[in-house]
């Protein structure tokens, strides 16, 4: 599909080396989804996101996140106008296209939850009031690593309303190299040009939700997920929202290579990175140092792939 290579091809401006982790982004917008980005700080988890809101020609919001950002900064609120005796809403920095939601994990807890309702909703309530979040509507997350100076866990509430986890990693030293001497020619971020309009984005989406999963794929990923919630090494298992996500991946994947209809390799595709980040695992599988993808593997080497006919 032209216009998703060259989304894919101005985000490599600034982003080199990461084509994976790129189209994965791209997939969840797709499949309108929110994206969780785990990394160490300075890998480009912000220049991506910018980068993306460009070559969407999107409105792009950001929320640096620390503990003193409060939920109305999040949300909005309401100021009371003198003149004509009326509460004015004064929208809050979510109501945009693409929102940065840098460090998430520095926040308070309360902090964090006032993006639950947009991420799910797609809209936020202010002294009782219900605000549309501008269409189309994704989150961008990052979190450094769990133990990092002024990192808490995100909550379990939090962490099933991202369709996938992803980390972005060290470059490799050639794709390094071509970073620095790209910077001595200005900010690649400059040259990031727009290359599809909002219509055509949610065009584009309307076209993956239309996408076709039969019965017998429906019951395969229904197996997958419900094999978590019964594997002693997984102390709580995917949500019924993970199997949602996995679909709505899914369908983007068979988009992307040109079908109307989803293929169990489809699912097998998007499974691990779309629930592993959901799962509690047991102490035994941490003292074993088991991995939730490891697990995962197992369970899709287990669970019998339906033939489609």
């Amino acid at each position: 599909m032209g216009s998703v290579s060259q989304i894919i091809g101005e985000v490599k401006k600034v982003i080199v080396g990461k084509d994976r982790t790129l189209l994965w982004v791209l997939t969840t917008i797709l499949a309108r989804g929110h994206i969780l980005l785990e990394d160490i700080p300075g890998v480009g988890k912000t220049t991506m996101a910018l980068a993306f809101s460009k070559a969407l020609g999107l409105e792009y919001g950001r929320v640096q996140f620390t503990p003193d950002v409060l939920p109305s900064d999040i949300t909005g609120y309401s100021v009371y106008q003198k003149e004509t005796g009326r509460m004015i809403y004064q929208p809050g920095a979510v109501l945009t296209n693409v929102f940065l939601a840098d460090e998430l994990n520095r926040a308070t807890s309360r902090t964090q939850s006032a993006l639950l309702e947009a991420m799910e909703e797609g809209q936020v309530t202010v002294d009782g009031q219900t605000y549309a979040l501008p269409q189309p509507f994704f989150v961008i997350a990052t979190q450094n690593p769990t133990g990092a100076s002024g990192t808490q866990l995100l909550p379990d509430s939090q962490m099933d309303r991202f369709t996938i986890r992803l980390s972005i990693g060290y470059p490799a030293p050639e794709d390094e190299r071509e970073l620095v001497l790209n910077r001595q020619k200005g900010n690649p971020l400059d040259q990031v040009r727009q290359v599809v309009t909002r219509q055509e984005l949610l065009a584009l989406q309307d076209q993956a939700d239309s996408v076709y999963i039969k019965p017998e794929v429906v019951d395969y990923m229904v197996a997958l997920v419900s094999a978590t919630r019964s594997d002693p090494m997984i102390l709580r298992g995917a949500s019924p929202r993970a199997t949602l996500s996995m679909a709505s991946m899914a369908k983007a994947v068979a988009m992307l290579k040109g079908r109307d209809y989803v293929t169990p390799e489809d699912v097998q595709t998007v499974f691990v990175d779309t629930v592993s980040h959901r799962l509690l695992l047991a102490p035994e599988a941490e003292a074993r140092d088991v991995s939730e993808a490891k697990l995962l593997q197992t369970i899709l080497r287990k669970t019998a792939a339906p033939r489609l006919r």
